[in-house]
C-alpha cells in the first residue's frame, strides 16, 4: 500500500472514529435525560431492556465469531465481554480462576459514563445493566446453572465495576442469576494471560469499522426500545431532546475528525454528507433556490425492521443529532433538519447568532431574524409533522 493510500486509510479511521464518539455520547445522553426527565425506576427499565436486547442478538453470534463456542461456559461468558469490549475500545480485565469461576472488572475510566456522566447514574441503572445481560448468559447458553456474582459498582464509589461468572452445582432460580457480593476482591489482572484476538481473522481495518459500529448498535437497540417502553410521543420527545444536546456539544469535536470546522454553509453541506457517508448511508443534495438540501436516502446502521418503530425512533431520534451539529455549526446559516433532511439557507450579510432557538413553526434566532423550515421526510407515525 503506497503513502496515498494508507494516508486516506488513516483518514477514514479518523472518521469512524469520530462517529463513533458521537454516538457513544447519544447512547449515555440518552440513559441521562431519562434518569433526570422520568427518574431512576424508569432509566433502570430503559437500561435493563436495552441490554437485555442486545445480548439476545448478540452474545451468541459474538461467541462464534470470537472463536469462544467451546469453551466452558463460565470462561467463554468472562472472554466474550473482555473481547468484544476491547474491540469497542472499552477497557475490560479478564481474570482466569477455574474452568467454572472467571472474573471481569471494568475499572476506571468507565467507558459507558464517560466524563462526569459517573456522577448522574444511580446505581439502581448500573444493577439493571446487569440483570439485563450478565445475568442472562446462562439462559443463553441453555446452562441453568450460570450466573454472575457482582462484587463491585463504580457508580457506587468503589474502583470498578467486577464480577465473575460462576458454574454452580444446581440449577438457578431466576433471582438468583445475579447476586453481590461486596467482601470479595477480584484477582490481579495479568496481560500476559489475558486471551486475544486472532490477528489473521481480524485485521486493522475490520478492527475499526467493528470500533464505530459498537457505538452504533447501542443507538440502534436503544431507540425503539424507549418506543416501545414510554410511546412514540414521550420517546419522540426524549430522542429529539438529547439528540439536539448531543449534537450541539460535539460538533466541533466531530467536524476536527473530518479534519473540517465552521465556515459557509457549503462547507457545512459538505461536512454533513461526509457524516451520512463515514456511517455507511447514502445522502444526496445539491444547491437550490439560494439554500444547500442534503437528503438522506437510507438508515443502515441504525436500520429497524419494524415499519412503525422505524418511523416513530428514526423520524424523532437519530436525525436529532445531526438537528444538533446544524443548530450549532450551521445556526449561522439557518440550519434545520428533519426526517433525514438538512436545508441549509445560503449565508446572508446578515450577522446571525449561532444559538438558535428552533420551534415548531420555523427558526427563531436570537437578532429577531426568521427562516421558514421546509421538510418533505415522513412524519413519525402518531407525531404531527412540524412546519
Amino acid at each position: 500500500m503506497g503513502g496515498n493510500e494508507r494516508g486516506a486509510q488513516e483518514a477514514q479511521w479518523l472518521k469512524w472514529r469520530g462517529i463513533a464518539d458521537l454516538y457513544h455520547a447519544y447512547f449515555t445522553g440518552l440513559i441521562l435525560t431519562v434518569v433526570t426527565r422520568r427518574g431512576t425506576a424508569d432509566a433502570a427499565e430503559f437500561v435493563f431492556r436495552v441490554f437485555r436486547r442486545q445480548q439476545q442478538e448478540r452474545f451468541l453470534p459474538g461467541l462464534e465469531k470470537l472463536g469462544l463456542s467451546h469453551l466452558p461456559p463460565a470462561v467463554a461468558a468472562a472472554q466474550y465481554h473482555y473481547l468484544s469490549n476491547w474491540i469497542g475500545g472499552v477497557h475490560v480485565e479478564y481474570m482466569f480462576e477455574t474452568d467454572r469461576k472467571a472474573w471481569i472488572r471494568y475499572p476506571p475510566p468507565r467507558w459507558i459514563w464517560k466524563g462526569t456522566a459517573i456522577c448522574g447514574v444511580p446505581g439502581e441503572v448500573s444493577r439493571a445493566m446487569l440483570r439485563g445481560w450478565h445475568a442472562n448468559n446462562g439462559v443463553a447458553l441453555g446452562n441453568a446453572r450460570l450466573g454472575f456474582v457482582c462484587t463491585k459498582q463504580s457508580v457506587d464509589g468503589q474502583d470498578g465495576l467486577e464480577g465473575y461468572y460462576c458454574e454452580y452445582d444446581h440449577a438457578l432460580e431466576p433471582d438468583q442469576r445475579l447476586v453481590f457480593a461486596r467482601h470479595l476482591e477480584a484477582p490481579m489482572f495479568d496481560s500476559a494471560t489475558a486471551p486475544a484476538l486472532p490477528v489473521a481473522n481480524w485485521p486493522k481495518p475490520r478492527l475499526e469499522k467493528a470500533y464505530r459500529n459498537y457505538a452504533m448498535e447501542y443507538v440502534r437497540t436503544a431507540a425503539p426500545v424507549m418506543v416501545q417502553l414510554f410511546g412514540p410521543e414521550d420517546a419522540g420527545y426524549l430522542l429529539h431532546l438529547t439528540g439536539r444536546l448531543i449534537g450541539m456539544q460535539l460538533f466541533d469535536e466531530v467536524a476536527r475528525s473530518f479534519s473540517m470546522g465552521r465556515g459557509t454553509a457549503g462547507d457545512f453541506a459538505v461536512f454533513l454528507r461526509a457524516v451520512f457517508d463515514s456511517q455507511d448511508d447514502v445522502a444526496d443534495g445539491g444547491e437550490s433556490g439560494g439554500a444547500f438540501e442534503i437528503r438522506q436516502q437510507t438508515w443502515k446502521r441504525t436500520g429497524i425492521a419494524d415499519r412503525a418503530l422505524a418511523e416513530a425512533a428514526a423520524g424523532k431520534g437519530v436525525p436529532q443529532l445531526r438537528h444538533g451539529i446544524c443548530t450549532d455549526g450551521g445556526a449561522g446559516h439557518g440550519a434545520a433538519i428533519r426526517s433525514g433532511r438538512c436545508r441549509l439557507p445560503a449565508a446572508s450579510h446578515r450577522k446571525v447568532d449561532r444559538h438558535a432557538i428552533v420551534r415548531r413553526s420555523g427558526a427563531q434566532f436570537l437578532d429577531g431574524t426568521r427562516h421558514r423550515r421546509r421538510f418533505r421526510g415522513f412524519p413519525a407515525r402518531g407525531v404531527r409533522r412540524a412546519g
